[in-house]
């Protein structure tokens, strides 16, 4: 199948629909690409799962779901939030079922046309402290759900040819980050077969790599290490992350397929 360049009248009149994932703060890099999508002119879907960030050093955030909906409803979107525990297998369906009943209807017949995965399990731990409950949950969330997320998207996919996206968002760490940091990697390969096996839909699957954003987990001492070692020198922050996937979500981005790009001010 030849896909076509698309145009503007390939996108929809009323607002294309993107779910995105792991949108439980307001200081997150999910609230901030769902901001800049909303922006743009997408309808939001998003997920949180509160008891993980209750159980992280930054703590829940109470009322976050309802000041981000406030948020996008600010940029004209419309939009559901969906508490989503993504270590349930079954949870992926659930998630696009959910979506389809609360923002369905004759007036968007296509559903979801942009899949951004923001959500993620990160415990530090490294080769010899890492228990297999911790393992196992961190393959679970960051790539058996990118995976089950990506084929529910890809058997429901009903937008036109060339406007689909796929956005996953990884990271390099490792070292004293074990099972996080192999279960991205994971996430890589998944997201990335996305070019190719739904190529014949017209979706492009990219994978970002925003590099070290600080969303509350980092110490003084790692931020001022960081810029120091950014050429640009500034931490990252989740606006930046967020243009990018803006413009892969965009008809000028779908020429960029089946990469893992790297946005990080040029941190080595």
């Amino acid at each position: 199948m030849t896909v076509t360049p698309p145009t503007d009248e390939a996108f929809p009149a009323t607002r294309p629909l993107a779910l995105v994932t792991g949108v439980g703060r307001t200081v997150g890099i999910g609230a901030g690409i769902a901001d800049r999508l909303a922006a743009s002119g997408w309808d939001i879907a998003f997920t949180y799962w509160s008891p993980y960030d209750a159980r992280m050093s930054w703590g829940a955030e109470p009322g976050a779901t309802e000041a981000i909906t406030r948020s996008l409803a600010a940029r004209g979107a419309a939009s559901t939030a969906i508490e989503a525990d993504l270590a349930d297998p079954d949870t992926p369906a659930r998630v696009f079922d959910e979506v389809e009943r609360r923002m369905g209807g004759d007036a968007r017949a296509t559903g979801v046309s942009a899949l951004v995965m923001c959500h993620c399990e990160s415990v530090d731990s490294g080769l010899f402290d890492t228990t297999l409950e911790s393992f196992d949950r961190h393959f679970a969330v960051n790539a058996r759900a990118t995976w089950l997320l990506i084929r529910e998207f890809g058997r429901r996919f009903a937008a036109p040819p060339g406007t689909g996206r796929i956005i996953g968002l990884t990271s390099d760490h490792t070292v004293g980050n074990l099972p996080y940091g192999a279960s991205k990697g994971a996430l890589d390969r998944i997201t990335l077969a996305a070019a190719r096996e739904l190529a014949h839909l017209g979706v492009t699957a990219n994978v970002v790599n925003p590099g070290p954003v600080d969303t509350g987990w980092m110490s003084q001492e790692a931020k001022e290490n960081i810029a120091r070692h950014t050429p640009l020198g500034r931490l990252g922050t989740p606006r930046d992350t967020a243009h990018l996937v803006d413009f892969l979500c965009s008809g000028e981005g779908q020429w960029v397929n089946g990469q893992l790009l790297m946005s990080n001010g040029g941190l080595a």
